[in-house]
């Protein structure tokens, strides 16, 4: 397929066809993995700037590994260490970065927008690696790509999301790709932590984690964001975790083989009980991984198009 697409700013960019061309691609990449040296030259001579104005572990250091195993050179940049700290505005950062003539840059901000900001001034490719609550494309792709690779078509699946809704960027990028993929989405959340509006997203929504589990193929637990609460959405832990935590007793109520997920960084024993991010069907660090080719294959996408959007 000739990729068109300049910048990946949401997964609602992108057809049906395109997402499995990217998993198509992330699949050929996959075996990469195994081998010894894990590394080729595809996009040797090309440069990514990692320009993370957000903390990250998982997602900085998959785009990182990704683009090193395709022999491009990487280069990061946080908050901390950049001149955001001394009052310069994104867009002078943003046509700084560009000066020095990078292939693409990944961008992580906590202001919504940030990605399409950029993408409007820059001519390089520009990748939305986590923007506001708005969207977090990389992640939602990764976690189909995950699902795909256990299922084949994810169409027809009954999907639980579950946790805080409300905050994450991740649920709501899941929700389009899901839907886009022919699943069941289910979403469930204590009331203070659903988004404005989630009545007219193509969904169920549920505040009895009991019935939410019934019969699902897959429940995806988020992170509960503790340094967003401050505002008293939640009476306290402890009651979040005994009303919302996912346990033993809501995997019982789901289909056999229920495969559990988390995008990380966990809170076990809050959104998820600890044995069950480590049991069989837990699919957490296949996510890791899957993070890593899916990320390859959309920075090889990205940088060597050709042809116009």
């Amino acid at each position: 397929m000739k990729w068109l697409h300049k910048d990946l700013l949401d997964v609602s960019q992108l057809s049906k066809s395109e997402v499995m061309s990217i998993f198509e691609t992330a699949g050929r990449f996959q075996e990469l993995q195994e081998r010894p040296v894990k590394k080729v030259p595809t996009l040797k001579g090309r440069s990514v700037i990692l320009f993370f104005a957000e903390p990250s572990t998982r997602t900085k250091t998959s785009f990182d590994v990704a683009g090193k195993r395709l022999s491009a050179d990487t280069f990061s940049l946080a908050k901390s260490s950049s001149s955001l700290t001394k009052g310069e505005t994104l867009k002078d950062t943003a046509l700084t970065l560009q000066a020095m003539a990078p292939d693409a840059i990944v961008i992580r901000h906590w202001c919504s927008g940030a990605a399409r900001f950029l993408a409007n001034r820059l001519d390089c490719a520009i990748i939305n690696a986590g923007d506001g609550r708005h969207a977090h494309p990389t992640q939602a792709l990764l976690d189909s790509f995950t699902l795909h690779q256990e299922w084949g078509d994810l169409a027809g699946k009954t999907i639980l999301i579950l946790g805080d809704i409300a905050h994450s960027r991740v649920a709501r990028s899941n929700v389009i790709l899901l839907n886009k993929l022919g699943a069941k989405v289910r979403l469930c959340a204590p009331r203070t932590l659903l988004p404005h509006g989630v009545k007219h997203w193509p969904v169920k929504v549920y505040s009895d984690l009991n019935e939410a589990s019934k019969g699902v193929d897959a429940v995806m637990c988020l992170r509960l964001q503790l340094e967003r609460q401050k505002d008293g959405l939640l009476p306290d832990l402890r009651e979040y975790s005994r009303t919302f935590g996912l346990g033993q007793r809501h995997i019982d109520l789901a289909n056999p083989d229920v495969k559990i997920m988390h995008p990380g960084p966990m809170n076990r024993g809050v959104e998820i009980a600890s044995d069950l991010a480590d049991c069989a069907d837990s699919l957490v660090l296949d996510q890791v991984s899957s993070g890593v080719v899916t990320r390859m294959a959309l920075l090889f996408l990205y940088m060597t198009r050709k042809g116009e959007e």
